[in-house]
């Protein structure tokens, strides 16, 4: 009897303090709904949309009650406006949370930053640098500055640089001398500009040393220059002429020149001729033009004045082709030209005769080279006729054979 009169008073206290298991045990009874307790500041019910149970006992997280999880942190407000292209935003805006995305092609988003840290200079470029970065927030403090390297480009990110001083261009012109004999500082300047550019050459070249075999007889024949000085001023002789074997020689000339470079690769030169023939002997003055044309064309073109007052003119353009590193053919063409009728020479007014051959060579070495050719001479006008009455043909092919060779 005394249990049943306790039962009552057991009954309401458990109503009272919401018991769940006592709640139950009455089904079919309506009962008050118990009072709702209230959660820490940044907590909220488990399964609630903004709970996430990711941080629950993360650093700064807040410590929530049984059945409460942390609250999701408010979306971050600060600019993201001077982010590089390809960052993302905290992982808490993404609606993909825990799936994997390494897979994709897309730079993963950030991990989400702990409630409490300073984010103010997140985007922002260092004050120190004060230019924009695309790493916003890294410490750039550290960063080599760009080298100091003169272009001709307007590079405001080049370090200033500083004026010349006054005193390093009002000292004298060789400094050296005020601590070294004058002589020997001398002396060394002439051989420094001799090893750099200031270099005498001397060469000869012997183009043409050849038998001919044609119609009208067999033959020998020569061309052959050299030169000597620096590579603006330069003394150039040049000789050539021609026989018959068993017969007289029938011209012989040599020139002495002065040449002087006006191009990287033409000289003008200038000087005297002498030329022995048979039929009277010619003192000239030369002036003409020698180099090297485009596509490497050797060129070679003057004018004679005698001492007798006759104007002519001659030029000449050799190519060296190279079929192998030892085989080369080289075409070669040469006009001579005439203001006036020279019937002694047997040379007539305007275009007196055409030459052109080609020959064959083989390097057995770079300085010696022995070859074979063809050539064909053609005379003109009054020319052809001055041969024609001395008994000889205005029209000739000859075979050559020869050697070529320099040093």
């Amino acid at each position: 009897m005394k249990t049943l009169a306790i039962l009552p008073l057991v009954l309401v206290a458990a109503s009272a303090a919401g018991t769940p298991a006592l709640a139950q045990s009455h089904a079919g009874h309506v009962m008050p709904a118990p009072a709702r307790q209230a959660l820490p500041e940044g907590c909220v019910a488990r399964g609630s949309p903004t709970a996430d149970e990711s941080r629950v006992g993360a650093a700064g997280a807040p410590t929530c009650p049984t059945g409460a999880v942390p609250a999701r942190p408010p979306a971050q407000t600060h600019d993201m406006s001077t982010m590089s292209h390809g960052q993302h935003a905290p992982a808490a805006a993404s609606g993909h949370a825990g799936h994997d995305m390494s897979t994709m092609g897309q730079t993963p988003p950030a991990p989400a930053m702990p409630a409490g840290h300073d984010m103010s200079m997140m985007g922002q470029a260092p004050p120190a640098q004060g230019a924009a970065s695309d790493h916003a927030g890294h410490d750039m403090s550290g960063a080599a500055m760009p080298p100091d390297v003169p272009t001709s480009a307007d590079n405001p990110g080049r370090p200033p640089e500083d004026p010349v001083p006054p005193g390093a261009t009002g000292g004298p012109t060789h400094a050296a001398d005020l601590l070294f004999d004058p002589a020997e500082m001398a002396a060394a300047r002439a051989q420094l500009r001799l090893e750099h550019g200031d270099v005498r050459t001397t060469a000869v070249v012997v183009d043409q040393l050849e038998a001919a075999f044609g119609e009208d007889g067999d033959g020998y024949a020569w061309d052959a220059q050299g030169w000597s000085g620096g590579d603006i001023n330069r003394f150039w002789w040049k000789s050539e002429g021609e026989g018959d074997f068993g017969g007289d020689l029938e011209e012989a000339g040599i020139q002495a020149l002065y040449s002087r470079a006006f191009r990287p690769f033409f000289d003008v030169q200038a000087g005297l001729s002498q030329t022995w023939r048979p039929d009277g002997d010619r003192t000239d003055l030369v002036l003409g033009v020698q180099g090297l044309a485009p596509h490497w064309f050797e060129v070679d073109a003057a004018a004679f004045l005698s001492s007798k007052g006759e104007l002519t003119a001659r030029a000449q353009a050799e190519y060296d082709q190279r079929i192998t590193n030892r085989w080369i053919v080289q075409p070669r063409a040469e006009i001579l030209l005439s203001a006036e009728d020279i019937p002694e020479l047997s040379i007539g007014s305007g275009l007196s005769s055409l030459q052109i051959g080609a020959r064959l060579r083989y390097e057995l070495r770079k300085e010696f080279a022995p070859y074979v050719g063809v050539e064909w001479t053609r005379s003109f006008g009054d020319t052809a006729d001055f041969l024609e009455a001395d008994g000889r043909s205005s029209e000739d092919t000859r075979l050559v054979v020869g050697i070529r060779a320099w040093f």
